[in-house]
């Protein structure tokens, strides 16, 4: 086991994105799950995985970016509200990918008047009330994650949290479009269920992301793996069998 410094254990784990530069885009993707990787249930229960501290992080996070991007189907399956209600600041945009119209118009998160709210679609779909409507051209079938951050980054907003649900958050990091992945690991075990990050698959270890890691360990034992996805981690194919 590799011991944990207390600098890292103390480190400001919203510190990266209170410090991004203001000139280009800077992506933040969170995942919560349990001690097997786990999101929730075969029957989709996950309310809750993580604990308190875990959830006043997120909404932390809400609180510093400028928008919060979700899929449809997060919003369908979980009918988020997408506040920072339990800490103080501003709420942050909803930007919702919704590339085939189904974004449900009674959803919290799409009535709520507290924050800016846009919809991402390949093709014009059901107009929303206070909802503007962002058309990304799809590339085989999908649409590309880095496009969507531009057509963010040119509307003016620049820190953006990737929030949910898997899927989402998934083809993020495969598209290598995220800066500061965190993974929030509860200590529990699901034991079945639907898994977090599902990524193309690869041949050998040599091939695996390897971020450098701030692990930051919660009072009720939760713990943070805060990733940096643009670092690799020194040293990480020196070890012997």
């Amino acid at each position: 086991m590799v011991p944990m410094s207390k600098s890292r254990m103390e480190a400001d784990p919203l510190s990266h994105l209170r410090n991004a530069p203001p000139d280009r885009p800077f992506v933040v993707a969170q995942l919560g799950q349990s001690l097997d990787g786990r999101i929730a249930t075969p029957t989709g229960a996950s309310r809750y995985i993580n604990g308190a501290c875990a959830l006043d992080h997120l909404h932390r996070l809400r609180a510093h970016v400028d928008a919060v991007v979700v899929g449809v189907g997060t919003v369908i399956a979980d009918d988020p509200a997408l506040t920072v209600r339990r800490v103080d600041g501003r709420n942050p945009a909803r930007v919702f990918i919704d590339p085939n119209g189904r974004l449900p118009s009674d959803a919290r998160c799409v009535t709520s008047d507290c924050a800016d709210r846009y919809v991402i679609r390949t093709r014009p779909g059901p107009a929303m009330r206070s909802m503007e409507e962002i058309l990304v051209d799809s590339v085989e079938g999908a649409i590309p994650p880095t496009a969507i951050v531009e057509a963010l980054f040119l509307r003016g907003m620049r820190r953006l949290l990737i929030e949910g649900g898997a899927r989402t958050i998934s083809s993020f990091v495969a598209a290598g479009g995220v800066n500061r992945l965190h993974v929030l690991v509860a200590p529990l075990i699901i034991g079945s269920g639907m898994p977090g990050l599902s990524l193309p698959p690869i041949d050998g270890l040599d091939e695996a992301i390897r971020p450098t890691v701030e692990v930051h360990v919660f009072p009720d034992g939760d713990v943070l793996f805060d990733c940096d996805m643009k670092t690799p981690r020194s040293g990480s194919h020196d070890r012997e069998a």
